[in-house]
């Protein structure tokens, strides 16, 4: 993909998990979790909380982010036979406090000294994400902080991302829009936001409606990429 910038940018906005906080770190500082296990517990964890969010916004059964949480949490534990007393909400406790990749604090600064409006747009319910930005230190970083929750349905649903622009004031071209995820990097692009795919895991590109502007392995990338509006 193309390096040139993207222009005319006035707001950036982050997809949270996987994207700006790193959801391995629940596990990762976890005690309870045997070493062996915890790569697996992440990833059967969040393939089923991402598989639920889907099919209840298909289903038109939406809960917020933390119940799916849980019951991912639940299936992923029974799936793997871990079984210790209180090791629910221990995990649930640490998913609250993720850790931010070490690259994001500075990012945030260079943007915001550069004009950028900066948001959130994440599934998280609101306290979910009050919690993940406060705990990381990144409080004040953001301009808006935005749950799906609003909503009542989850990415890659069109009227979360029409949230984001309802909320910020600014014409879906006008935003560059981040995520690690690259279902939600391409739905994104196909409701026409301008979108950098920040591949962290080394994915395949998905045979979804949208395209990605730019891709980029961290978001250390992403403040050369972009030109502010009337810049």
């Amino acid at each position: 993909m193309s390096m040139n910038k993207l222009t005319g940018i006035r707001a950036c906005v982050f997809d949270a998990y996987g994207t700006v906080f790193d959801f391995a770190t629940a596990a990762s500082r976890c005690p309870d979790i045997p070493e062996q296990s915890r790569a697996a517990l992440t990833t059967l964890w969040r393939d089923k909380q991402l598989q639920y969010t889907w099919l209840r916004t298909l289903q038109g059964r939406y809960v917020d982010f933390w119940q799916v949480t849980g019951d991912a949490l639940d299936f992923a534990l029974d799936s793997l036979g871990i079984r210790k007393p209180g090791l629910h909400e221990t995990l649930m406790e640490l998913y609250r406090t993720l850790a931010a990749f070490p690259e994001v604090f500075d990012v945030l600064h260079s943007l915001r000294r550069s004009g950028f409006a900066t948001a959130i747009l994440s599934n998280g319910s609101p306290a979910m994400l009050e919690a993940a930005v406060a705990g990381a230190g990144l409080s004040g970083l953001f301009d808006a902080v935005l749950s799906a929750d609003a909503v009542g349905a989850f990415k890659t649903h069109p009227k979360v991302y029409q949230y984001a622009l309802d909320r910020l004031g600014v014409p879906a071209s006008a935003v560059s829009f981040q995520s690690s995820n690259g279902w939600d990097a391409y739905a994104a692009s196909d409701f026409g936001m301008r979108v950098v795919w920040c591949n962290r895991y080394g994915q395949q590109r998905e045979r979804l409606p949208g395209a990605p502007d730019r891709e980029i392995r961290t978001l250390a990338e992403l403040p050369a990429l972009l030109s502010r509006a009337g810049d």
